[in-house]
């Protein structure tokens, strides 16, 4: 398949998107283990609760797990974790994060 680019085009902002608010939230703790959630928010453009209830979402399932250091969170990762739908169930969390945290070889 050949997908052509568009000329001048921008980032989508509005719509859909490929990866959920949760994958999002889930890549910016992996690059910066110890945002404030105000920060995490502001780099998905989510308010400040939404990143809240996705952290506790993604600590409840297993995929991180938050450590109180001094008067922040570090947060650390569960690679291993598996993806939640049956389609993606045989890959692990680290396949994403390395997709999107290494960087591409030429």
């Amino acid at each position: 398949m050949t997908v052509a680019a568009q000329p001048n085009s921008t980032p989508a902002t509005k719509g859909w998107m490929f990866l959920t608010n949760h994958a999002h939230v889930l890549l910016a703790i992996v690059r910066e283990p110890t945002a404030r959630l105000r920060d995490i928010a502001t780099s998905v453009g989510i308010t400040e609760r939404a990143a809240q209830t996705i952290v506790a979402d993604l600590e409840a399932a297993g995929y991180l797990h938050r450590e109180r250091v001094g008067r922040r969170n570090a947060y650390t990762i569960n690679a291993a974790g598996r993806f939640r739908h049956p389609a993606e169930a045989d890959h692990h969390i680290g396949d994403l994060i390395h997709l999107f945290t290494n960087p591409p070889r030429r």
